[in-house]
């Protein structure tokens, strides 16, 4: 079935595996409308064990040849795949919209972000840069021994287990920044789908499966399985034809697969996306500019806040839930003017019923605490799974000492810690865990006081940024999606931008081998025109 034809009857409730659609062993889930809990349809058939083998075997006899693409035709199957799902825009916005309570934009959004991605990968991979050759040339008169010739490339890791994230359908889902960054490092993916919307999942993994057929290349390059969370999951992680694993979830179950995958006979690298709770820095020079140009321009930047902390109910992994402000008239005002901002913002649907009940627990454990005060609540939004957005404010002495005031709340809801000092804003800071952003709202003025505060937190995150919202994260070369444990499992790494790529490659060194020997990207002619190291120089292709 190609991605022109699919339509939303079309879903047949079945994994694809290898090209295939099989019918799971285990019970059947379906999706449902978090908007009207509303049960949706088909069914979706869980496998079990001896199925997942036949995903994981079919990766790993695609592997060699996969990996051995051609840059062309590499890319242009990363292009297929963005092709197909364009294809598929219509029936694939509706069940996304069904399944997650999403608005049509954000839909739209993200499927554009998706296949843009997909592009730029494809980009990516016929630049070749990715591949890291070097040259050291040989020679032989060189005393007191001679130097050999060695040169070295990346190859990619193997197949690789992709877990679908629930907060983002599409982006970081079936054909997200995970499968797309290691089907451009030349690994096959077998993909888990998240449970919460196996429709989107399907139609987006046939859009692959299409891809896969229409380049010609072999069908284990790609499966999409549907399964029980923990157990299959853990025998994904546990699989010895699986050589990495991109996850993007919560700290538990992340935590639960890196221990499966260290636990292996032979280990494997685990990238995941866990938890985070983006600091934002609010500078006395900036609040006592905003506030000195009147209540309007202080409520625009109270009603920016408010937008980024409830931007899509909150659940973006970049949501700031942690607001630093100083004590006095200015930061005074401007909790004022949340506070009024917070009245009108109602609540949007959450993606599911468990991670409203999750939020509305985590927010009922944040209130009760001691110094933990209410800045600002919205009202509740139409359903049981929307509930209103909450601000709320406490010390620094109580931030430092009680690690509730840490934990991730996931949705809309954020706390303003009041900060009394440069020094106490970089205490307070020295106790954050690893994050993914930390955003810093100053003026010229400013700079002083902050510059302390930027080696803590280049030991804390990923990304730091300036006068802006950490909800956003564009897709280029040089951006950053990652950060020090939980944050990520990884912090040498990221899941957003091209060097995401670098997850699922290891470099290789070949030492005086025979030129017929040698793989295509480091032989002497060069004949795929890629950029080299040669002798420490770096010489750019003809």
């Amino acid at each position: 079935m190609s991605a022109e034809t699919m339509q939303t009857h079309d879903l047949t409730g079945r994994s694809i595996i290898a090209g295939e659609r099989v019918t799971g062993g285990g019970r059947t889930i379906n999706g449902y409308n978090p908007a009207t809990n509303e049960i949706l349809e088909p069914g979706y058939s869980l496998i079990d064990e001896s199925q997942l083998t036949a995903a994981t075997e079919a990766a790993a006899e695609a592997f060699e040849s996969f990996s051995q693409l051609d840059p062309e035709t590499h890319a242009a199957f990363l292009e297929k795949v963005a092709e197909n799902i364009e294809a598929a825009a219509e029936p694939l916005t509706e069940r996304v919209m069904a399944e997650t309570g999403l608005p049509q934009a954000r839909v739209q959004g993200e499927r554009g972000r998706t296949v843009n991605q997909l592009r730029l990968f494809a980009a990516v991979v016929r630049q070749g840069d990715f591949r890291g050759t070097r040259w050291d040339t040989a020679d032989p008169e060189r005393q007191p021994l001679p130097k050999p010739d060695v040169r070295q490339r990346m190859i990619p890791l193997g197949p690789v287990a992709v877990f679908g994230a629930s907060n983002f359908p599409l982006a970081f889902s079936v054909a997200g920044g995970d499968t797309a960054s290691a089907l451009a490092a030349g690994c096959p993916v077998v993909f888990k789908a998240h449970n919460a919307h196996p429709g989107t999942s399907e139609i987006v993994g046939a859009a692959i499966t299409a891809a896969v057929k229409e380049i010609g290349m072999h069908p284990g390059v790609f499966s999409l399985i549907y399964g029980p969370g923990a157990s299959i999951g853990q025998a994904l992680a546990s699989d010895p034809a699986i050589k990495a694993v991109g996850f993007t979830g919560s700290r538990g179950a992340g935590l639960a697969l890196m221990k499966a995958a260290a636990a292996r006979e032979v280990p494997i690298p685990v990238y995941a996306e866990m938890s985070s709770i983006n600091p934002v820095f609010f500078f006395d020079g900036l609040l006592e500019d905003t506030v000195s140009q009147g209540a309007e321009a202080t409520q625009k930047l109270a009603t920016a806040y408010l937008g980024s902390v409830t931007g899509s109910s909150g659940q973006l992994c970049t949501s700031p839930g942690l607001v630093f402000v100083p004590t006095g008239a200015n930061g005074d005002a401007f909790l004022a003017a949340v506070a009024e901002a917070a009245k009108p913002a109602a609540g949007q649907t959450m993606l599911t019923q468990s991670i409203a009940a999750s939020w509305n627990e985590g927010v009922e454990q944040l209130a009760s605490q001691d110094g933990v005060e209410l800045v600002g609540r919205g009202t509740d939004g139409a359903g049981e799974n929307a509930p209103a957005p909450v601000v709320y404010q406490a010390s620094t002495p109580a931030f430092r000492d009680n690690p509730v005031l840490h934990e991730e709340i996931f949705g809309a809801a954020s706390l303003v810690i009041r900060y009394d000092s440069a020094e106490d804003l970089v205490s307070a800071a020295q106790k954050l865990e690893g994050q993914l952003t930390a955003t810093l709202h100053l003026t010229e003025a400013d700079h002083k006081q902050a510059a302390p505060l930027i080696p803590v937190l280049e030991g804390k995150v990923g990304r730091i940024l300036a006068n802006g919202w950490p909800t956003g994260v564009e897709v280029n070369h040089a951006m950053v999606h990652g950060g020090p444990f939980p944050a990520t499992s990884d912090s040498r790494t990221t899941s957003v931008g091209t060097r995401a790529i670098e997850r699922f490659l290891r470099p290789v060194a070949y030492q005086n081998l025979p030129e017929s020997l040698l793989p295509k990207p480091v032989q002497t002619e060069n004949p795929w025109k890629l950029n080299r190291r040669v002798n420490g120089t770096i010489t750019l292709a003809d």
